[in-house]
């Protein structure tokens, strides 16, 4: 039996006397086995073999291959005591205890939620490469209806595979006890030769060699003959430094049908979360996902229509089945408390007090609250904002959602400047014909006031962010916003999966918002002109190669994953149409990746570029995208103005390091804060000509950063709070060249929250 503070706090060993009279001395231990050097250690010597015999997914291996995957995920709300349930909220609830288990620490479990699910999984090698992950079944104890709980349930989880040398958890790098760099990060010590599913195995125990660093402990089987992992356990350390987690644990089983290869049997992960504090007594809840792999097959001819998506395949009925069903399907039978939360949520859904928690917390998560059948407020995070047109502002928005897999939104807002006294508006519709390859088409419009030029590759869509309404606290006077009336027609179609084509017709005026503080006056044909009318066609290619999503409606939520984002977009403007001034061709590209670097973090890496191949006025105009606000906005530029820099033609490059805490884990003192340092730096180039200057009535203001690189750098603070809630960030930004211009800043802080593990 493994003794853990979890599940011991007090333990008291008899020995009889009858039976150990031979016996001289007990001696009980737990300290590291030292050895002179590693090449001593005799797991050294096995850990080299298993490295030396390194193995592949088997998957990889056939021409074909089909195999069933059970998942089940399940919530409990842990270390509930008498105190805790009898308080006041509980008032109406608490039949739900009837449903709660003693755990081991003598305190009570209470299932919360479950889900599970069947997959058929299909696979082909060659001659090309394809996959198909069916979902075939799925039940849900209560929430299905919910918009963000069982979204946050699947998004806990990534796959991992134990010979890879960094294992991704919540996107954060972790390294592998059996990755060929194990012995820069772990001890290893060999315990014992036992007996795993009839096979002789190695039981290697494993330790971090610092407590601070975001490592495993835990047990390694080792094959005796092939030096394959037949097992492995993963357990965080009691010092783990995530935010909103107090402890992760991982049992993996693998089959080995050959020496080169694996196949995975069973995965086991629970995750405790805790919203604030991280002691072991705090209330919690543990979500744990069990996955069973089994009917594996290989080489069997398969129909080239079974990787086709289907329109049946996304109905909601389809997934539907019986309870028999589900006893046939489930490799092991569902416990009595298992049981139970099918039965409690059931009886919860019909409690209003319940509705009510569950409405509060889906409003803080979804940032929109639900006021009717098919109707919720929001974003609630707009109602307020403030700048130098309208002083304070407020903002009243509402969409349509009658549930997850909606085919068809409305979206409306008005908003109000109590400085300019001027309405505005925005409204947008979006109607989804297939799911299958989300074939849809939408239209908008409206007229509100803008901050244009903070991004390049921008959002399309009428009800994009709006950035002037968010600045509340920004750093000098920001004079330079936009009056824009806009209507826009759109549609967009997935002929393969996760691979986007949508053309977007736009219509718009742009004008200053504050004539005498921004100019954007130009000339057309001698005469001059205040307010520029554009109409222009874009074509966008959009790919995220590996993202999930949840759900098939014209919204969905995205799993986390590393994924990368590639969008390629050409726009066309076309001159008379609906009034417009200008003829002109553009061309952009954007490439975004989250990269995993071991213990060492994780790199997001940015990078844009574009061209305007006509002469085109300021509103039209490519802009580097500044921020004078002193909150944290992704993939600008906080050293810049607005409108420090306008280019006909640009790239930029975003690389922003997140070190985990690997370096302030070795400065004592400061270790005990748990902050994780953040480096980063930030390129522009780009060329303006003389006629896109010269169109400008103060176009002599302009330039681009042609004569080298302008670029900022520095450094941040992140995961600042306190216990689990650590959720605030702090950037500290320099800027590197260009230090002769008037009203510049040299030096920034930038600060905000930051929501994430």
């Amino acid at each position: 039996m493994e003794i853990t503070p979890e599940k011991f706090s007090n333990l008291t060993v008899k020995l009889s006397s009858e039976k150990v009279s031979t016996i001289e001395e007990v001696v009980i231990h737990n300290e590291k086995t030292k050895f002179k050097n590693k090449k001593e250690n005799p797991a050294y010597r096995i850990m080299q073999e298993v490295w030396k015999r390194k193995r592949n997914n088997g998957l990889d291996k056939f021409d074909t291959y089909t195999y069933k995957e059970y998942e089940k995920i399940q919530f409990d709300a842990n270390n509930l005591d008498s105190t805790f349930m009898n308080r006041k909220i509980f008032n109406k609830l608490d039949f739900i205890f009837d449903y709660a288990d003693s755990t081991a620490s003598g305190k009570m479990a209470l299932p919360i939620f479950l889900n599970e699910s069947l997959y058929e999984n299909f696979g082909e090698n060659k001659p090309g490469k394809k996959t198909k992950k069916l979902l075939v079944a799925q039940k849900t104890s209560g929430f299905q209806d919910n918009q963000v709980i069982s979204i946050t349930a699947k998004n806990l989880y990534r796959d991992i595979n134990i010979y890879d040398n960094t294992l991704n958890y919540f996107d954060i790098g972790f390294p592998s006890p059996v990755g060929s760099d194990g012995f820069s990060t772990y001890d290893y010590n060999l315990i014992d030769t036992i007996s795993v599913r009839g096979e002789d195995a190695y039981k290697i125990r494993y330790q971090p060699r610092r407590t601070e660093v975001l490592a495993f402990q835990g047990y390694l089987y080792i094959s005796t003959d092939s030096y394959a992992v037949l097992g492995a356990t993963l357990k965080s350390t009691s010092k783990i430094n995530v935010n909103f987690i107090n402890s992760i644990s991982t049992e993996l089983e693998y089959d080995n049908p050959d020496p080169e290869t694996f196949l995975p049997k069973k995965f086991v992960t629970e995750i405790e979360l805790t919203p604030f504090s991280k002691k072991k007594s705090a209330k919690s809840i543990i979500a744990k996902r069990s996955v069973d792999y089994s009917e594996y097959e290989f080489n069997k001819p398969l129909e080239a229509s079974i990787f086709t998506r289907k329109e049946e395949e996304y109905d909601a009925k389809f997934v539907d089945k019986t309870d028999d069903f589900w006893v046939k399907a489930r490799p092991d039978s569902l416990s009595k408390s298992e049981q139970g939360v099918y039965e409690m949520l059931d009886k919860l859904q019909q409690t209003p007090k319940f509705n009510r928690i569950v409405k509060i917390y889906e409003t803080l998560a979804s940032r929109y609250y639900n006021v009717t059948k098919g109707i919720d407020l929001g974003p609630i995070t707009s109602v307020y904002g403030k700048n130098e047109v309208e002083g304070d502002r407020i903002r009243i928005g509402a969409r349509t959602y009658f549930g997850q897999n909606d085919p068809w939104r409305i979206e409306f807002y008005n908003a109000y400047g109590f400085k300019d006294h001027q309405f505005k508006y925005g409204v947008e519709g979006r109607y989804m014909f297939n799911r299958v390859n989300r074939f849809m088409v939408g239209a908008g419009t409206k007229r509100d006031i803008t901050q244009l030029g903070v991004q390049l590759t921008t959002e399309d869509g009428i009800l994009s962010r709006s950035f002037a309404s968010s600045t509340v606290f920004a750093r000098g006077e920001n004079a330079s916003l936009s009056s824009v009336n806009q209507t826009s027609i759109f549609t967009s179609i997935e002929p393969w999966k996760n691979f986007q084509v949508r053309i977007d017709g736009t219509m718009q005026s742009i004008k200053s918002a504050n004539p005498s503080g921004f100019n954007l006056m130009y000339y057309r044909n001698g005469d001059l002109r205040k307010t520029t009318n554009d109409s222009h066609v874009t074509i966008s290619l959009i790919a995220r190669p590996g993202a999930k999503f949840s759900q098939t409606g014209v919204d969905r939520y995205e799993h986390g994953t590393l994924a990368p984002t590639i969008v390629l977009k050409y726009t066309r403007g076309i001159e008379g149409l609906f009034n417009a001034d200008f003829n002109y061709n553009k061309l952009q590209f954007m490439f975004y990746k989250p990269i995993l670097l071991g213990s060492w973090g994780k790199t997001l890496l940015n990078f844009e570029a574009g061209k305007n191949f006509d002469t085109v006025p300021l509103a039209l105009q490519n802009i580097i995208p500044g921020n004078q606000s002193y909150g944290l906005v992704p993939n600008t530029f906080a050293q810049l103005n607005y409108y420090e820099f306008v280019a006909d033609t640009y790239s930029t490059l975003h690389i922003e390091h997140h070190f985990n805490g690997k370096i302030l884990s070795f400065i004592p003192l400061i270790k005990k804060l748990k902050l994780r340092e953040v480096a980063f730096i930030r390129g522009a180039y780009g060329s303006l000509s003389d006629a896109s200057k010269n169109i400008n009535v103060e176009g002599f203001k302009y330039s681009a950063p042609n004569e080298k690189v302008y670029y900022e750098y520095g450094f941040g603070l992140e995961n600042i709070g306190f216990g689990n809630l650590r959720i605030f960030r702090v950037d500290f930004n320099w800027r590197g060249n260009y230090l002769d211009r008037p009203d510049i800043s040299k030096f920034g802080i930038k600060a905000g929250f930051q929501f994430g593990f």
